[in-house]
């Protein structure tokens, strides 16, 4: 018996020495490809295969044990697929909850999320599945995946990284031309011979993020039974394609994971699309959603909470912004991994909302119930008239430039409750809450794209509430609002309809020259006031043109009217008319970056600012 065995592992290990290693996932043979979303994960066991484990490089930090890994993702189509990641822990850990992060596309995976997570008690892999890597003295950038593409071992910054091997699943760039995530058609790339949802990069990345979680479970310092999964952007998406794995016990995807709904393969839209990996998930979800991201649309949201079987679920979604955030919203995930995977914190109650229609004056009225459980800091509702029934990836530049007024609220007990006057009865009426909660103690993280942020703050948000432009004629709502030239009087809490992804700079963007109550006049001015302790260039910027203002800076107050023709773009040519703009900025440096197809260099209007912030006055249309 014993020869029987050591003959057969023998065997074995010359079949693999040869290249005839056992198929990760079961070959179609000739029978038809998945067609739903349990054919497509039928066969794969997350656990089944070695993980190999390599450790390219191993250094501490800030009493942090971090390591560049790889390990085996499967084996496809006769050759090993390998994952580089960052895996980061502190020091002297045991029994710790582990986190998968997953990068976004054109992103990289990052030594800061393993540490900043360590530094919370958390033990850390951030996932390579495009091959790039930041991490000291291991950097990895596309320059250097090309290198390892090319085998340039002997090049002083080789490095070695992600190996798809036989089939694709980087981005930014994919190693094969014509390489696309969106799609399961065949190529000489891909799984299967046919059209199948196993052909997909995002397939593929999701089996190397549910390996990622074989690695975690199987570090002696991580608890398994306390795994969570989040990423933002692409990983967003991952994240929820991911989180389908009996394993994770909490997920926080960030502007993805929602809105990828509509293909031209039926069979994409019956495996890969989001709402199919959206219906299998059972774990606590918390949705980061930014109000104008384009990736992660904010009126998908309350579809994707519909569809998800966990009843425990949140949603956060800053104002104004696209597919960025500020530290309030991006700490969502950290708490929720707190509370789920530690149960050192409790997350507030979604607030509840209840949009009145109809009111004496014919005004909709917006009554917010928010948690009282935490000493609450503010209530702001915010509302839009720009938002569309089914909106889709086509809608993108109105979906980033929708302006949100915001609505200031009057408590009543333990609610609170704000008017909403519209500017029309022919288009829908989208509003929200937030709710601003303060800390007990300062919290620090990595952001989405890897900044350390520290807040004393977080916010929970109401789900959207939506109302067609039929129901508000029927329901006897007015307009309330007329057209103005007064763009801003930067009065007592304008910055609520302005925003900025730094806010401790005093730089702000609009989105308020995209509705029609401030639409300019044809051949008219923009004028406003402003004064400076100190001289300046002001930079005043309009969708990609701007106008450089030189300023005084002798503390009074100084006038200035800008016609289109001082908004100048990269190439230097000038803004023809107001018509269709979508975004104000005022600023003191701006840099023009080229668009797709542009053969010029970026350029940098501005400079530095000196001395204290400027101080505004009456921003608006001059038609004199």
């Amino acid at each position: 018996m014993t020869r029987v065995l050591c003959f057969a592992l023998t065997l074995s290990i010359a079949s693999a020495s040869c290249g005839q290693l056992r198929e990760t996932l079961p070959p179609l043979d000739g029978r038809p490809a998945a067609q739903d979303f349990q054919q497509m994960w039928a066969g794969f066991d997350p656990r089944a295969e070695p993980l190999e484990v390599e450790i390219l490089k191993e250094w501490e930090e800030e009493e942090v044990v971090l390591r560049i890994v790889r390990f085996r993702i499967g084996v496809f189509k006769g050759k090993k697929s390998t994952l580089a990641a960052v895996y980061g822990y502190p020091k002297q850990a045991h029994a710790i909850p582990g986190l998968v992060q997953i990068h976004g596309g054109g992103q990289y995976a990052d030594h800061r999320a393993c540490l900043m997570n360590a530094k919370r008690g958390y033990a850390t892999v951030s996932i390579s599945w495009a091959g790039r890597i930041s991490a000291p003295g291991y950097r990895v950038s596309p320059a250097e995946v090309q290198l390892f593409w090319d085998g340039k071992t002997d090049a002083a910054n080789y490095r070695r990284t992600t190996d798809w091997g036989a089939v694709d699943g980087y981005h930014a760039p994919s190693r094969n031309r014509g390489n696309n995530f969106p799609s399961a058609s065949p190529a000489a790339w891909t799984i299967d011979p046919v059209e199948s949802p196993r052909n997909s990069p995002w397939f593929l990345c999701a089996v190397a993020a549910r390996r990622a979680i074989t690695f975690l479970e199987q570090q002696p310092e991580v608890d398994a039974k306390r795994l969570g999964v989040y990423g933002h952007s692409m990983g967003g998406k991952l994240t929820v394609m991911t989180s389908i794995d009996e394993r994770v016990k909490a997920a926080a995807p960030s502007c993805g994971g929602i809105s990828d709904r509509q293909n031209t393969s039926k069979l994409f839209e019956a495996t890969i699309c989001d709402n199919i990996s959206l219906q299998k998930l059972s774990c606590p979800i918390i949705f980061l959603s930014p109000s104008n991201d384009f990736h992660g649309r904010i009126g998908d949201l309350p579809q994707a909470v519909n569809e998800i079987k966990s009843t425990q679920w949140r949603v956060t979604c800053s104002p104004h912004l696209n597919h960025q955030d500020l530290p309030e919203y991006e700490v969502a995930s950290l708490l929720w991994f707190d509370q789920h995977l530690k149960e050192s914190f409790v997350f507030p109650g979604t607030p509840r909302t209840q949009l009145t229609l109809k009111t004496d004056g014919g005004v909709p009225t917006f009554k917010v119930h928010p948690d009282t459980s935490r000493p609450i800091q503010s209530v702001d509702v915010f509302y839009s008239q720009h938002g569309k029934e089914n909106e889709t990836a086509a809608d993108r530049e109105d979906t980033i430039c929708r302006f949100w007024r915001h609505a200031s609220t009057g408590q009543n007990g333990d609610h609170w409750t704000a008017d909403l006057p519209v500017t029309s009865v022919d288009r829908p009426l989208w509003a929200y809450a937030n709710v601003k909660y303060g800390l007990d103690e300062t919290v620090s993280g990595a952001g989405y794209y890897y900044g350390i942020y520290s807040t004393d703050s977080f916010n929970v948000s109401s789900l959207l509430d939506r109302v067609s432009a039929d129901r508000l004629q029927t329901s006897g709502v007015r307009a309330a609002t007329q057209t103005s030239l007064m763009i801003e009087d930067f009065g007592n809490g304008w910055q609520k309809e302005w925003f900025s992804t730094q806010p401790q700079t005093w730089p702000r963007a609009t989105h308020k020259v995209f509705d029609d109550q401030w639409k300019a006049p044809t051949g008219s001015k923009l004028v406003f006031n402003v004064r400076t302790e100190e001289t300046n260039n002001l930079v005043v910027r309009i969708d990609e043109y701007v106008a450089e203002v030189a300023l005084t800076g002798d503390a009074q107050w100084q006038r200035v009217a800008l016609t289109v023709a001082d908004f100048k773009n990269i190439a230097n040519e000038p803004l023809s008319d107001w018509h269709g703009i979508r975004q104000l900025k005022l600023s003191n440096l701006e840099r023009l970056r080229p668009g797709r197809g542009q053969d010029v260099t970026s350029r940098v209007v501005g400079a530095k600012w000196s001395g204290r912030d400027p101080e505004f006055s009456e921003l608006r249309w001059s038609v004199d």
